[in-house]
């Protein structure tokens, strides 16, 4: 019994820390959506649960789904334009509401 306590309690240690760095990383962007980089946000939408695909043939479009919800984020230098990373803030509210129900 005490191993599933132990086991119990550094889940939640890890979820809490987890979710921390994630509201902290959307805060940032969404302090300053015109000076995002792609890493970051592909970081937080894969925080979120998204799975990626990346662009095949000459493209430079990545896709993001999970389960009905699909958002496409063009790979731009050195930073992502400020319309795909508003899109993607409006899309993770949904997801945050999603969670909480």
């Amino acid at each position: 019994m005490s191993n599933f306590y132990q086991f119990d309690a550094r889940y939640q240690i890890w979820y809490h820390l987890n979710m921390a760095r994630q509201d902290k990383l959307r805060d940032k962007i969404a302090q300053n959506p015109k000076h995002v980089r792609f890493t970051d946000l592909d970081r937080l939408l894969r925080d979120y649960g998204f799975a990626v695909r990346q662009p095949r043939g000459g493209s430079s479009h990545y896709v993001y789904t999970r389960g009905a919800i699909r958002i496409t984020v063009p790979y731009h230098r050195p930073h992502v334009k400020e319309h795909y990373v508003r899109e993607v803030l409006k899309l993770l509210v949904g997801v945050n509401d999603e969670k909480k129900s």
